[in-house]
């Protein structure tokens, strides 16, 4: 195997050290590389080369803070299936869903609805609006809500 084979094997393998770096990432995105290193059992400046490659390749996509939806006001969590008529692009979702400000997700999902979008909103009245301006679009159908009543578990994804 020549160095350049060897070296991109080396670039997109992801291996075990990676995995525990992610994972480590997701329990404290504030975490600093030599943090990160003293556990892993790598220097800071090698964990900054893996996230760096990581992040080039896609794998960590970005960095992000967690909030409480009530400390910042936002009262009510709903989930909205949408049923559109005929098909719809996720292309299209993203124009029709994207401008709204209490939209936080959309996904396109298999079943009976063609998506699922997920609302953080300040009250009831609100949820009531945006519903609505879904059902406003020559592209929706119909629509089924459900409001979250509480969180149980409440976790990043896993690394590993």
């Amino acid at each position: 195997m020549s160095q350049r084979s060897a070296a991109l094997l080396e670039e997109t393998a992801v291996d075990d050290i990676n995995r525990r770096i992610v994972g480590l990432l997701l329990r404290d995105g504030r975490a600093s590389f030599a943090e990160i290193g003293e556990t892993v059992g790598l220097s800071a400046p090698a964990v900054k080369r893996r996230v760096d490659r990581m992040q080039a390749r896609g794998e960590i996509s970005g960095f992000t803070v967690r909030v409480s939806p009530e400390q910042l006001g936002w009262r009510i969590e709903a989930y909205v299936e949408i049923f559109c008529r005929g098909n719809i692009s996720p292309a299209a979702l993203e124009r029709d869903f994207g401008s709204i400000p209490e939209v936080v997700r959309v996904d396109t999902i298999t079943g009976e609805a063609d998506a699922l979008v997920q609302i953080m909103a300040d009250s009831m009245a609100d949820v009531e609006r945006i519903v609505e301006s879904f059902r406003v679009g020559a592209r929706v159908d119909k629509t089924r809500t459900a409001i979250v009543m509480s969180r149980v578990i409440d976790r990043p994804v896993r690394a590993d």
